[in-house]
């Protein structure tokens, strides 16, 4: 039996676990009832397990055959502060709190592939590490299975996220640049309150918070390459106490989006400066807080077509190699920077059903279930061959 027959004979399971996931989700390090069932399953399965600190599950499967080598495979976990608008009988039983990603498949999809690889442990060596990884939305999980040694000896690591922009029997494995290092900012900018009929006696906070808003387009508009993917979005702009008085204060909240490292830094620099000096020309002060998200994620060359090879043994899926890079962030990158690791897209699009086109973060985002199988098979199949074979490279 082939690795996506057998997945295919797991569908109703997988299936079954998706939908569970998809009813309770949970935000972002509150995955508590999610990790629960995760380690339900693998005790099931015979899997060895333990908490990465609260809500992430990490799990070790080791093989009683030939081969050796040790592979790791991710799936994140956590849920979005969205209501759900498209009515199903599996849909969100929790207000305002919706999987909205797919991560609720990622989840199931690597459950699925650690019952089948636990069924076929006495074909291969090594060991396989199991990473459910909660509060990859809010850039964290990865750093904390970092610290605690799960990524030691591992050779390779192995991700997937669902992708409504392909159809079904599709997988996105593109080398090099796939999404952008995410980093979040705080400008707070300190100015002098007076009355607005004495704006010469203040220091108008509202007002440098506005130039800074305009200043930063031109950052990325005038001081990048217009070749480079590059972006700086701010979402928020809190100022003043009332419509009369000069706001002593100003609060800006952004992020920023880059694809290599060297740009992200330049950014960060450019917007501290024009921050700074903006305030001072108009007679305020301004700070700037940053908080790293996650760094670009990009794909090894060499690593990618391994991964290739291995989708073109699933019969009736196609490799797209060409899907264009995202500018939204995933903190698999984390894992990338230490070990070599590829992350692939699962087509999830049905033209039959128009929800799973939907974009993701989006209330009636849904997924097409029969996409499933094929997650479960590559996890399985590529971490079959690396175990069997891939390590002796």
């Amino acid at each position: 039996m082939t690795v996506l027959q057998q997945a295919r004979e797991n569908e109703g399971y997988i299936i079954g676990l998706r939908r569970e996931f998809h009813a309770e989700p949970e935000l972002s390090l509150k995955e508590f009832h999610t990790a629960d069932r995760i380690e339900e399953e693998l005790e099931k399965m015979g899997i060895s397990h333990w908490r990465c600190r609260e809500t992430g599950v990490y799990a070790v499967l080791k093989g009683t055959g030939e081969g050796g080598g040790t592979i790791a495979l991710r799936a994140d976990t956590d849920a979005l502060s969205i209501e759900e608008t498209h009515k199903t009988e599996y849909c969100s039983r929790r207000p305002g709190v919706m999987h909205a990603c797919g991560h609720d498949a990622h989840a199931a999809c690597l459950l699925g592939a650690a019952r089948l690889l636990a069924q076929r442990k006495e074909t291969f060596g090594g060991e396989v590490r199991f990473f459910f990884q909660p509060g990859e939305e809010i850039g964290a999980g990865a750093k904390e299975f970092i610290e605690e040694g799960h990524l030691e000896g591992v050779q390779r690591i192995f991700g997937l996220h669902a992708a409504s922009d392909l159809p079904t029997g599709t997988i996105g494995i593109k080398p090099g640049s796939n999404n952008a290092a995410v980093d979040y900012f705080k400008i707070t900018v300190h100015g002098t309150a007076a009355h607005v009929s004495t704006p010469e006696k203040g220091a108008d906070a509202l007002y440098i918070a506005s130039q800074i808003v305009i200043g930063a387009q031109a950052v990325a508009t005038r001081l990048h390459s217009p070749v480079e993917p590059m972006l700086i979005g701010i979402g928020r702009l809190d100022a003043g106490t009332a419509y009369n008085i000069v706001a002593g204060q100003a609060v800006i909240e952004g992020t920023t989006r880059t694809l290599t490292e060297q740009t992200r830094a330049e950014v960060r620099r450019q917007l501290d400066q024009l921050a700074g000096q903006t305030a001072l020309l108009w007679g305020g002060s301004a700070q700037t807080q940053w908080v790293e998200f996650t760094p670009p994620l990009v794909n090894p060359e060499d690593v990618s077509k391994e991964v290739q090879r291995q989708v073109a043994l699933l019969p009736g899926v196609q490799v797209i190699t060409d899907r264009p890079v995202s500018l939204g962030g995933d903190n698999f990158a984390e894992f990338q920077k230490q070990v070599p690791g590829v992350y692939a897209y699962l087509g999830t699009r049905s033209e039959k059903k128009p929800n799973t086109a939907l974009p993701h973060h989006n209330g009636g985002f849904d997924i097409d279930e029969s996409a499933l199988a094929y997650g479960t098979a590559l996890y399985a199949q590529y971490a079959l061959w690396w175990l069997q074979e891939g390590n002796k490279i």
